[in-house]
């Protein structure tokens, strides 16, 4: 197969990307539209409740990006007749069959498909459990019914992520779930009574009138006690493992590609070097850290922190898709470093000690924030001790009559309290992954790399070996830079 040709091979494909006002996929489609003009369509499912909406939020979330600057230099006036032309918003969600989409727009996209790339997910750790089920798990299946209803289909590319594997630890495979499979043996694991389990418990609570906001939290719960009770950390990966299942077992003779990124962060070179959007996973650490927040922290300082740029990510995708179309099988990729460039919680604090004290933080107030190295428990044990003793004085010295009115002394000690309350949070959320003890077998995405670079890769164009990245080089110049700026 000649990979030389991948801009080629994406010439006059009609191609829908689900959630395509989420990160990954608006990386997807700049690279798509700047690498292949004359690519023929982009249907890009957009959460709206009308082609109208639709629009509106593709110029706002998708092309009103500094994303797309490259593009908008390259295409100059044209711009816009050029994306009107390549791109059509669709008002649609993957919670529902069909995509939420009907009449004549539903059987022209089912006439002129031919790859379905589905990134369509909810990535909050906590997201409610009706929330999260509808997008990361039934959202899969209803894709999967879409793109076997499409006459031209040639292949299925379902994103989900690495971190389905819960907190297994040492060589982690790629290999695919089976349906119902557990990660702690418990039999009894169900969808179909997932389903049942979060509609009547919605039913239950809005029939005795239970206030909003407290069907949010015991949602969210429920979907932390189900997780759980069958082995993952949190809502999250459990549904996106479940979303898997159902992919493998509905596809048929669909050709599929997994694609399991690790934590995804900013861009390494395409469009630009650092292009990231929101505060992602690690990067909430790290703007704590910066703004003085964790001078005691959680975590296993061996532990490898498993990074892959954002559009190192998006160039397996098209490579991969290149490589497997019309094959008529399910393969999965693992795409990160820590099989072959890795970097430990240790190295990235000490990354993040030298940046900030070079860089610092400069807060409201206008005043530097000056950074100590601080101390990173391996105990969650006494870190939880210690945080629930500081808490508890803090609330008895509140509590206490004070007839210093609003002293400067009372608002320290809140700000304080806010600070333990934020990181013991940030704990909670991140505590399977700053003791992570597992590293992601590569084999496929490595033999992917492999044979794509003995017949003729672009790897300038193309790259997704993650042995070029010098991990110091990246955060220092790159990635910390982005994630700072992004945040004023």
């Amino acid at each position: 197969m000649d990979f030389g040709s991948i801009t080629e091979f994406l010439a006059n494909k009609t191609i829908l990307v689900t959630g395509a006002t989420g990160f990954i996929a608006k990386i997807l489609v700049e690279k798509i539209l700047r690498v292949q003009p004359n690519v023929n369509k982009l249907y890009l499912l957009i959460r709206a409740s009308n082609s109208q909406a639709a629009d509106i939020r593709l110029q706002d979330e998708v092309l009103g990006k500094e994303l797309f600057k490259i593009l908008r230099e390259k295409w100059g006036t044209k711009f816009e007749c050029f994306m009107s032309e390549k791109i059509s918003a669709v008002a649609g969600d993957t919670s529902y069959e069909n995509l939420g989409i009907t009449g004549h727009r539903l059987k022209q996209m089912y006439n002129d498909i031919d790859i379905v790339i589905n990134v369509a997910a909810t990535t909050k750790f906590d997201e409610r459990y009706d929330v999260a089920l509808g997008v990361n798990t039934l959202g899969p299946k209803h894709v999967v019914n879409f793109a076997k209803n499409c006459a031209n289909i040639k292949l299925l590319i379902h994103v989900s992520t690495a971190y389905v594997c819960g907190e297994k630890t040492g060589i982690i495979s790629e290999k695919a779930y089976g349906m119902g499979e557990t990660l702690n043996g418990v039999v009894g694991l169900d969808i179909d009574s997932e389903k049942k389990l979060v509609d009547q418990t919605l039913s239950s609570l809005k029939a005795s009138d239970v206030p909003e906001k407290d069907i949010r939290i015991r949602m969210k719960n429920l979907g932390d006690q189900r997780a759980k009770f069958y082995g993952w950390p949190n809502t999250y990966v459990f549904t996106k493992a479940m979303g898997e299942m159902l992919v493998g077992k509905l596809r048929g003779n669909l050709p599929v590609l997994i694609m399991r990124p690790t934590i995804v962060c900013s861009t390494f070179k395409e469009p630009f070097p650092g292009w990231v959007e929101g505060c992602r996973t690690i990067d909430s650490i790290a703007v704590m850290y910066g703004k003085g927040y964790l001078g005691l922290f959680c975590g296993d300082s061996t532990s490898v922190l498993d990074l892959i740029p954002a559009d190192m990510f998006v160039n397996s995708i098209i490579v991969a898709m290149k490589d497997h179309i019309n094959q008529s099988k399910l393969t999965v990729y693992q795409v990160g470093s820590s099989k072959r460039n890795p970097i430990s919680l240790g190295d990235v604090h000490d990354i993040l000690f030298r940046y900030f004290t070079k860089n610092p933080w400069i807060n409201r107030e206008g005043n530097t924030v000056n950074v100590r190295k601080g101390v990173v428990l391996s105990n969650i044990l006494i870190f939880e001790i210690i945080f629930s003793l500081l808490h508890y004085f803090v609330q008895m010295v509140l509590i206490l009559p004070n007839k210093m009115g609003d002293s400067s002394f009372l608002r320290t000690l809140r700000n304080f309290d806010k600070k333990l309350k934020m990181v013991t949070r940030i704990v909670e959320l991140y505590k399977p992954y700053v003791f992570f003890k597992g590293i992601f077998a590569d084999t496929n995405t490595e033999k992917l790399l492999i044979t794509a670079r003995e017949n003729g890769l672009d790897e300038n164009a193309f790259n997704f070996d993650p042995l070029c990245i010098n991990w110091k080089d990246y955060f220092f110049n790159i990635h910390l830079p982005s994630i700072v700026d992004n945040l004023f």
